[in-house]
């Protein structure tokens, strides 16, 4: 029997979302990758054209959490103009950055 990490509702073997909350089940890893502040933008960027990415969290030298984005694969384009936009200015703000990323198995 599988569990749901979220809310901990029993599910069927083989279920790919929970049917009570809805989010994913699977194994989820981080990665992280510490960068100066001018090669951020660049890297999320790569990162989302990997495409088995599922969230994005950039921190600051002391690891407060700066920005956080979902990174599904129909975020593209348009929609994701102004998250960059957003990562742009806070790459201005700090001199170097973690990036936390979360891959779903």
């Amino acid at each position: 029997m599988v569990h749901c990490e979220k809310c901990g509702t029993d599910l069927p073997a083989g279920a790919e979302y929970c049917f009570k909350c809805g989010s994913r089940v699977g194994r989820v890893s981080t990665e992280e990758f510490s960068l100066s502040a001018d090669d951020l933008v660049k890297k999320v960027k790569d990162l989302l054209h990997e495409g088995n990415v599922t969230r994005i969290i950039v921190k600051d030298e002391q690891g407060k959490v700066l920005f956080e984005v979902p990174a599904t694969a129909g975020v593209v384009g348009a929609i994701l103009a102004p998250w960059l936009a957003a990562l742009g200015a806070i790459a201005a703000l700090v001199t170097r950055c973690t990036i936390a990323v979360e891959r779903r198995e």
